[in-house]
């Protein structure tokens, strides 16, 4: 596998966090935003996600959302479920879903972060690449990493990206 896709990607340290990233993966969740851009109420069921008939992840996903919908199965494994119960609810079924694999937030910034406040992340890759993007939500805004338990474990640099490994510290 190489970072970037088909012949043309990257190997090196990027390409080892793009593997070590989806190895051992049971179970996503998602906020609603990552799936797709309607909001509100679904108007109807066309709305299928940004990926077309197979999409990327290969297991059940749970997408957090406001609004009920029944669950799409898609092409290679992947089903999606909308859990309106909270994101703890989410949490739940992704586990009961990924047995003793891992569980994968896919994001958004709000998603992560209810994650983080609730303590329920036990550790988290960020990757910082030097380009700006402009206006966006901060994904750390609002949060005391280390109050929460949080800290670097290991950071790594490649010409593309600087990688920062986070974890939790264990309860006392």
């Amino acid at each position: 596998m190489m970072h970037g896709g088909g012949q043309e990607g990257t190997t090196g340290l990027d390409d080892q966090y793009a593997r070590r990233g989806a190895e051992n993966i049971g179970a996503w969740i998602l906020g609603r935003n990552m799936f797709g851009p309607v909001r509100g109420a679904w108007p109807d069921d066309s709305w299928k996600g940004w990926w077309g008939g197979n999409p990327p992840y290969h297991v059940p996903v749970f997408v957090l959302t406001h609004h009920p919908r029944n669950p799409i199965k898609m092409e290679g494994g992947t089903t999606f479920h909308f859990v309106t119960e909270g994101f703890e609810a989410a949490l739940k079924q992704a586990r009961e879903a990924a047995g003793d694999k891992d569980i994968r937030l896919g994001g958004g910034v709000d998603t992560i972060r209810q994650y983080l406040r609730a303590k329920l992340v036990d550790e988290m890759h960020l990757a910082l690449s030097p380009i700006l993007l402009g206006s966006g939500e901060h994904l750390l805004s609002g949060l005391d990493l280390p109050a929460l338990g949080y800290q670097v474990v290991l950071h790594e640099a490649s010409e593309a990206a600087t990688h920062i490994t986070l974890v939790r510290a264990p309860a006392k």
